[in-house]
């Protein structure tokens, strides 16, 4: 088991609680898609069949192709994935989806969440602006939480 993919797993999770979609988003399956190979892929997929998001039920999707990237509220992108970030973001630029990441600076490149390791904790930062350009509402106690906030 990868202890630090549960982790992200479990941020993800806290994530969704302090951020509002628009009522489209409502309905239906939550979805979070990862592009990109991560081991997270299956932590994320293991927690779907147990939890919920609000009301909505857990879709987890893989997308090999920036191509292949449909409506989801919550796109992790892997490091690996990471210098794609423009062609993701022009992809995804007129859904509410909150990109997230794992690569130290893509806060400043248009990522709302990025995952960043702190004292040897797992931290993350966050870029607001990115998100409320998605149409995405976040609340303070999430900015409380971050170690930046830009």
């Amino acid at each position: 088991m990868d202890t630090n993919a549960k982790l992200k797993a479990v941020f993800i999770y806290n994530f969704t609680k302090y951020i509002e979609w628009p009522k489209t988003y409502q309905e239906g399956y939550f979805v979070l898609g990862v592009v990109g190979e991560t081991p997270l892929f299956s932590e994320l997929t293991k927690m779907a069949q147990t939890k919920k998001i609000g009301t909505q039920s857990i879709l987890v999707k893989k997308f090999s192709e920036i191509a292949d990237i449909d409506k989801c509220h919550l796109l992790y992108i892997t490091d690996d994935k990471s210098i794609e970030i423009n062609a993701i973001l022009k992809k995804t630029k007129s859904t509410s989806t909150l990109i997230i990441t794992e690569q130290e600076g893509l806060v400043d490149k248009g990522a709302g969440i990025n995952f960043v390791i702190r004292e040897n904790k797992q931290k993350f930062e966050m870029n607001k602006r990115n998100i409320e350009i998605q149409k995405l509402k976040v609340s303070s106690n999430l900015e409380a939480l971050a170690v930046t906030v830009k």
